[in-house]
């Protein structure tokens, strides 16, 4: 019969405590550098001149259509033969800024062009520059539309962290192969990181579902 150990694990806790909060940090990171990139990438493929447009589109597409792990490794391993090394937790940020960044331009496209048009010719008659229009009045809306498919997108690039302890950044599931490396109890350590990701995904959302509509529609973009 099986005989599961938890308290060889739990006692391991200031390890899952920093990784869980190496976790929080990476995560802020990427929703926030990688909403702003998306935001810029959204713009650039409606309101851009077309170089810039091709330019984005190009990006999104190339970074949709690989693997997070495989764009994870290109930034640690391949930017060194360029001489630019970063840390394993930098590159793990940066991947997912990048990562982020694509899957939040499509999303925040699509509420761009759905913002209607009169109110952009409005905002126009008002005197305002085509980029205070796009940032006061296309921009507010436009993320309440995909405010929810954004959390979602937010949430799974957190869950994909995880990937990045295989270059040894020190999150969340790197100390739970370190924990299990050094009691022999993978089941036990992975199960209670399984319970960690899942109790940081429903916290992130309902945090993200709370902050956008109080905070971000509205404020954020006047000025």
């Amino acid at each position: 019969m099986v005989s599961l150990d938890f308290a060889a694990v739990l006692e391991q806790w200031p390890l899952l405590v920093q990784g869980i909060g190496a976790t929080i940090w990476l995560v802020a990171l990427a929703a926030t550098l990688g909403g702003f990139l998306g935001i810029a990438c959204a713009w650039a493929r409606t309101w851009g001149p077309k170089p810039l447009a091709w330019l984005a589109a190009g990006y999104v597409e190339s970074i949709r259509n690989t693997p997070f792990i495989v764009q994870l490794f290109v930034i640690f391993f391949g930017l060194p033969s360029a001489g630019v090394r970063l840390s394993p937790e930098w590159a793990s940020a940066l991947a997912m800024v990048i990562n982020l960044g694509a899957y939040a331009g499509e999303i925040v496209r699509a509420g761009v062009e759905a913002t209607p048009r009169g109110q952009v010719e409005a905002g126009l008659s008002l005197a305002l520059t085509p980029g205070q229009v796009f940032r006061r009045v296309v921009v507010p809306p436009a993320l309440a539309r995909v405010w929810p498919a954004m959390v979602s997108q937010i949430v799974i690039v957190m869950l994909g962290s995880a990937v990045c302890g295989q270059i040894s950044a020190r999150e969340l599931s790197y100390f739970a192969n370190l924990i299990q490396s050094r009691n022999f109890r993978a089941f036990e350590a992975y199960l209670v990181a399984t319970a960690g990701y899942l109790v940081l995904a429903i916290a992130l959302r309902r945090l993200l579902l709370w902050v956008g509509p109080r905070f971000l529609f509205g404020t954020v973009w006047r000025g």
